[in-house]
């Protein structure tokens, strides 16, 4: 039997250069009997294929295949976590942290793939609730990270941070930047954050341009519960970004709270694949000048 049944197929939003791969795929997929659902994402790109609800992928789907880049994949992991629905990532640009099958390997990989022959990974996310004076603002889930930051350019916000309620340091910074391991690699590395391996159980901590030079990145358990706490009389405009996504606008006295989601996400990746090789082409590690 085969272990993939039914196949999502999730596009970048408005990129009409992936309708030609998007049509291969598609095809390709139904010519070994796959049942396909095209996610609304692809809307506009192929005229005639039926599309269907991110919901709807989650519910019905046994693997997921996104085609774009990695914010792609951070949009699809989001929605697909809490239904357990592994994704496959296809770049069509450069070499992805996330969406590692190069285009021109395209279908030999998810044929590989889909036969069974496969590395699988589980990637933590951070499931974040903003609250306002004891009510519920938003609540939003993040692969990468959970960034508070300034609205305006070079003012730094005062606030106090916490860790499973114990308190930890007062900040006047431009900002902090909560990841996963997946995104020690993004807006955390630019910060000065270590590159954390995605095997690891951790939640990092990077301060944004501190006003303090002992202010370093700090490394805690997944299981952390973490808090900040913006002061009452901090008067620059401030807000928080979920996987740089959605923005939420804060006030003083608002409270930040991120843990680790329950739900992980299962990432699946060709059978040669090698993390160490994606941060050297990535990263440009030993490349000589």
């Amino acid at each position: 039997m085969k272990p993939f049944q039914t196949i999502g197929v999730i596009a970048k939003r408005d990129d009409p250069r992936l309708a030609t791969p998007l049509a291969q795929l598609l095809e390709h997929l139904r010519e070994h009997a796959y049942e396909t659902l095209l996610d609304e994402s692809a809307e506009g790109l192929l005229p005639t294929e039926t599309l269907h609800s991110r919901a709807t992928i989650g519910q019905r789907c046994d693997l997921a295949i996104v085609v774009g880049g990695d914010g792609t994949l951070l949009n699809a992991s989001r929605s697909l976590a809490d239904d357990d629905v592994p994704l496959v990532g296809v770049n069509l640009g450069r070499l992805g942290f996330l969406v590692d099958v190069l285009p021109e390997r395209m279908l030999p990989v998810i044929d590989t793939i889909l036969a069974g022959h496969f590395v699988e990974e589980s990637r933590a996310l951070l499931h974040s609730e903003v609250w306002r004076d004891g009510t519920l603002v938003t609540r939003q889930d993040a692969l990468n990270d959970v960034v508070l930051h300034s609205h305006e350019v070079v003012r730094m916000i005062e606030f106090d941070t916490f860790v499973d309620h114990r308190f930890v340091n007062s900040q006047r910074a431009d900002g902090l930047v909560v990841s996963t391991p997946t995104g020690s690699t993004a807006y955390a590395l630019s910060a000065g954050g270590p590159v954390i391996s995605p095997a690891l159980a951790a939640i990092l901590l990077v301060p944004i341009c501190p006003h303090t030079l002992s202010n370093r990145p700090i490394v805690i358990g997944a299981q952390s519960q973490i808090e900040i706490v913006l002061y009452e009389q901090n008067q620059t405009a401030s807000q928080v970004a979920f996987d740089g996504h959605t923005t939420t606008r804060l006030q003083p006295g608002d409270r930040i709270r991120i843990r680790q989601k329950p739900a992980m996400l299962r990432l699946l990746h060709p059978p040669d694949y090698d993390h160490f090789h994606i941060l050297r082409a990535k990263l440009r590690w030993g490349e000589k000048h």
